[in-house]
């Protein structure tokens, strides 16, 4: 196997912003900021969500706006009418 070829592993840190959860693992992936964990250099890789935040993971439940999406138009645009007269 050719060894030029193929991209580095590296120690990769993913972060989860909205529980601050991290997860160690090795990947292709780098960016800017290095930590050093467990005597380790490791690039630190920011998410928004991951299994640890994410409502079909976590079995959480959110609210569905019940109002209809028509229903939501007309009452739109009769504000945005009434305020043409």
């Amino acid at each position: 196997m050719k060894t030029e070829g193929h991209p580095a592993l590296n120690n990769v840190c993913f972060v989860d912003v909205s529980t601050g959860k991290r997860f160690l693992t090795k990947s292709t992936m780098k960016s800017g900021r290095i930590e050093k964990i467990d005597g380790e250099d490791y690039h630190m890789v920011l998410r928004d969500v991951t299994m640890d935040s994410h409502p079909a993971y976590t079995g959480e439940k959110r609210l569905v706006d019940t109002a209809g999406r028509v229903e939501k138009f007309t009452t739109k645009f009769r504000r945005s009418a009434k305020a043409k007269q």
